[in-house]
């Protein structure tokens, strides 16, 4: 099993790219809030995500069209976890977020080689 883990920015933030000749069964992946709880929720921070298959791009033809996470928000010192459902990449497969300001989120994906 293998982990990847990066910050989310404001623009396109490429987690994982599944080398050539290669599969990935995603087991799990999570998204931290890394800022600390606030009741005014200055630190709430929202996200989306996409996996977007070999050769296309984010939201090719449609916008939304490899979107599964849309404008979800992570409360400050708060985790989402995307750990129910298993998904198979090919090679040139990719997961890609992006995340609405502030800057407060890392994400973490654990995958298999199948």
């Amino acid at each position: 099993m293998a982990i990847v883990n990066k910050k989310i920015q404001t623009s396109d933030t490429t987690l994982l790219t599944v080398p050539t000749g290669k599969r990935y069964a995603i087991t799990a992946l999570m998204v931290c809030n890394t800022q600390p709880e606030d009741k005014g929720g200055s630190n709430d921070t929202t996200f989306d995500m996409h996996f977007v298959p070999s050769g296309q791009t984010r939201g090719t033809d449609d916008p939304n069209a490899n979107q599964i996470v849309n404008n979800l928000k992570v409360a400050g010192a708060d985790t989402f976890s995307f750990d129910t459902e298993k998904v198979v990449l090919e090679d040139g497969d990719k997961i890609i977020l992006s995340s609405q300001a502030p800057t407060n989120l890392v994400c973490t994906v654990s995958y298999l080689e199948v």
